[in-house]
């Protein structure tokens, strides 16, 4: 029984470091659908929507086989109550992706993004798409140090997310009640991805360690 409870929990650590890599690279490919104005790659993100709800389908379903069928007890159910939360949190960030590239689709032929920000979130994307990167590293590895690690790259894109608030209140901003919509919405979706990433790497550390770091930030999504 021990042998069988060990494949299945490495299998599903398997699958969830697979979606937060789907994830990862759905928001790289959304983020340059969004600075380009690049509708057939917008459209290619957006059709992933099947595969992401699947995989979340099947995580949830090994998942709950093992709380079930191996009735874990201790650091075993410590691991599998974990691994529930977990697919959650990977199964967000899939979605976030689609939200971004959903937005460039409904913008385009114009660009959904003013000029003004394009750096700002190209360098959101590079952060998110860094972060899926780790949470991948992290849920295959069970480093909780890495897995911490997470928390402090989280800084960056919520300095970035508080500057587009600075932009957006300044009274020089010249783009309209439209893109202010868009930009702020945007700046959600990357901050929301990757404070799942920041849980993912919080709930790596509890199922090592059985310490569950404090949350800096509880606003879900």
């Amino acid at each position: 029984m021990r042998v069988i409870y060990n494949e299945q929990m490495a299998d599903l650590a398997g699958l969830l470091g697979e979606m937060a890599g789907v994830a990862g690279t759905l928001m790289e490919q959304a983020t340059q659908a969004l600075l380009e104005a690049d509708l057939p790659l917008a459209e290619q993100v957006i059709g992933e929507g099947d595969r992401i709800a699947e995989m979340n389908t099947l995580a949830e379903e090994k998942a709950f086989a093992l709380l079930a069928l191996q009735a874990p007890v201790a650091g075993d159910l410590r691991q599998v109550v974990s691994a529930i939360q977990i697919v959650g949190d990977v199964n967000r960030m899939g979605v976030l992706a689609l939200h971004v590239a959903k937005v460039a689709r409904r913008r385009h032929p114009n660009h959904a993004l003013p000029e003004s920000v394009n750096g700002y979130f190209a360098e959101m994307g590079r952060i998110a798409v860094n972060m899926g990167a780790a949470a991948k590293e992290v849920l295959e590895s069970r480093d909780p140090h890495r897995a911490a690690q997470l928390n402090v790259d989280d800084e960056a894109m919520d300095d970035l997310h508080k500057h587009l608030f600075t932009l957006l209140m300044d009274r020089e901003w010249k783009d309209g009640v439209a893109a202010a919509v868009d930009v702020t919405l945007l700046g959600r979706y990357y901050e929301r991805f990757a404070d799942h990433a920041v849980e993912i790497g919080r709930r790596v550390v509890f199922l090592v360690t059985g310490v569950l770091p404090p949350d800096t930030d509880p606003a879900t999504e």
